[in-house]
């Protein structure tokens, strides 16, 4: 059984030029949570979930807090005032969605699906023949499928092909815990013995294994929110109550007698080349800057320094040994010749 025989055929897509509202309108008429962008010929460019919908910066999501936790509670009545907001949020799903996306070919046997939903910790995964998207595989269409037994007619056509591998079954029971549907439970045995070596082994196991998603959810999560930042700061520009608001604080921290101030903090995707030249440091780093990173140089270099401060910039944090985020730190400290 493959990829083709179990993914969900009525798919919606959303073009790249797409307003958030109009991708809400979307999720809401449809009752998804997710769906693929593609281009004119139907080729994926990204997918938008729920949560790519919130608003931009913390502040924003703070002020409505209620009905934005109401919105992304799937299957719950959508407060009146959200459609309403996204009128007036004029980003486009090119620009909130997640990108590059992960897709399957339709041939690809199912067990194969299985692992690969495990491993990248996803919910759901597109459907490519010729390049082009044409279904959609989830983890509940690959719970019920593998569930249902031989007689049994799903909602959507699954033709078994004889060729059925099997799947582990601890990342069945991993894929059940992610997702909607729950994977078929043996029946209890009374006289198994629950105070054995054996059990109090298998509960360790199961504690390891729990504490090992979490650790996949909690870097997925930080991978998706770095890659989210990088893109606003990518298109954000410094104003001139930005700037002056970073040079108050950096007074203030004067007036407590520190010699520098972190300006800005940002992933290294916001680099051109991820960080590696402020890593080293190669004297050459500010080149690589992109975004709201190269306007605060560009304002420092035509400011700033001609009154002897200085700028630098260093890899503040290391997640799995590579450059995470990075500093600009302004600096007024006294060198001595």
């Amino acid at each position: 059984m493959k990829a083709a025989d179990v993914m969900t055929t009525r798919i919606v897509t959303v073009r790249p030029d797409a307003s958030v509202h109009a991708v809400a309108e979307t999720l809401l008429a449809h009752g998804i949570s997710a769906v693929p962008v593609v281009d004119e010929h139907g080729a994926p460019l990204g997918i938008i979930s729920e949560g790519d919908l919130m608003p931009r910066n913390e502040k924003a999501r703070e002020s409505r807090r209620d009905w934005w936790l109401q919105m992304l509670s799937e299957g719950g009545e959508v407060h009146p005032d959200y459609l309403q907001f996204l009128k007036s949020d004029h980003r486009t799903a090119a620009q909130i969605m997640v990108s590059p996306v992960l897709t399957i070919d339709e041939n690809l046997p199912i067990a194969e699906i299985a692992d690969l939903l495990y491993e990248k910790n996803i919910k759901r995964v597109p459907v490519l023949r010729d390049g082009r998207v044409v279904g959609i595989v989830s983890r509940a269409d690959l719970l019920k499928t593998l569930a249902a037994p031989a007689h049994a007619h799903p909602r959507d056509p699954v033709h078994d092909d004889g060729h059925l591998r099997p799947v582990a079954s601890d990342k069945l029971e991993a894929l059940s815990h992610r997702g909607e549907v729950a994977a078929p439970q043996p029946p209890h045995d009374p006289a198994a013995d629950e105070f054995s070596a054996a059990a109090f082994q298998q509960l360790g196991a199961e504690h390891e294994r729990h504490e090992e998603e979490q650790r996949r959810e909690a870097k997925r999560v930080a991978e998706e929110k770095h890659h989210r930042q990088a893109s606003q700061m990518l298109e954000a520009h410094l104003t001139d109550e930005a700037w002056e608001h970073m040079m108050h604080n950096a007074r203030a921290m004067a007036k407590k007698g520190e010699a520098d101030y972190l300006l800005l903090r940002f992933p290294a995707e916001l680099c051109t080349d991820h960080g590696r030249a402020v890593n080293v440091p190669d004297p050459e780093w500010p080149s690589t800057l992109r975004g709201m990173a190269a306007d605060i140089y560009l304002r420092w270099k035509a400011e700033l320094r001609p009154h002897g401060f200085s700028l630098t910039a260093r890899v503040v944090d290391f997640p799995d040994g590579i450059p995470g985020d990075i500093g600009l730190f302004l600096s007024w400290a006294k060198h001595e010749d």
